[in-house]
């Protein structure tokens, strides 16, 4: 599950440009995007996409939340150094992986004639851009990153692998709410929204 392809036919480029580039365009135009920059067998740039769009949500929430840095490994400044790489080295491939795996499941149940594993991953990893700027306690912008991303996954399933929305969010419901509801904070971040507009 982690094969890197080294001309990949309408696959991603690599580099830290490539990187960038790939975020805005997948927050800008995801259709076309997920239309012609998901290649079989090429999931390694996807995979180090998640890894970046996870640390950039792990440092946003230690830089504007520093309550939120493990004190497990001494100062504020080594915990959150060591947190990170924790985050990039196991959690993000992990957390990936695993929620591929499902995915898979999920779309063997709804999809009969679908992509491969493969490019599932590199849907799920791609699908995480907007929560790169949810970081920030913040919680109209946490939701607005989760449902963003959510939508995206949804996008991403239908055009990777050719179904229909329905289906398509019949799949996802489970691994987004696992992914952004869950991994990315959106869950609290709606509750916190719908308590204060309760108690207003």
């Amino acid at each position: 599950m982690t094969t890197w392809v080294d001309d990949p036919e309408g696959g991603r480029a690599r580099g830290p440009s490539a990187v960038a580039r790939a975020w805005a365009e997948v927050l800008v135009r995801p259709v076309r995007f997920f239309g012609t920059g998901v290649a079989p067998g090429d999931q390694a740039p996807g995979l180090v996409f998640a890894v970046c769009v996870a640390v950039a949500f792990a440092g946003g929430r230690f830089l504007f939340d520093p309550a939120s840095i493990p004190t497990a490994f001494g100062g504020p400044a080594i915990s959150a150094v060591v947190s990170l790489l924790f985050v990039a080295v196991f959690v993000a491939p992990a957390g990936l992986h695993l929620t591929a795996a499902l995915q898979t499941v999920l779309l063997i149940l709804f999809v009969r004639d679908r992509a491969g594993i493969s490019e599932t991953v590199q849907v799920i990893a791609y699908a995480t851009a907007p929560c790169a700027l949810a970081g920030p306690p913040v919680p109209e912008l946490r939701a607005a990153c989760a449902l963003y991303g959510a939508g995206l996954l949804v996008m991403g399933i239908r055009e990777v692998h050719e179904t229909t929305t329905v289906r398509a969010v019949a799949a996802t419901v489970v691994p987004a709410s696992l992914v952004f509801g869950s991994g990315f904070r959106g869950f609290d971040a709606i509750a916190t929204l719908l308590a204060r507009w309760y108690i207003i």
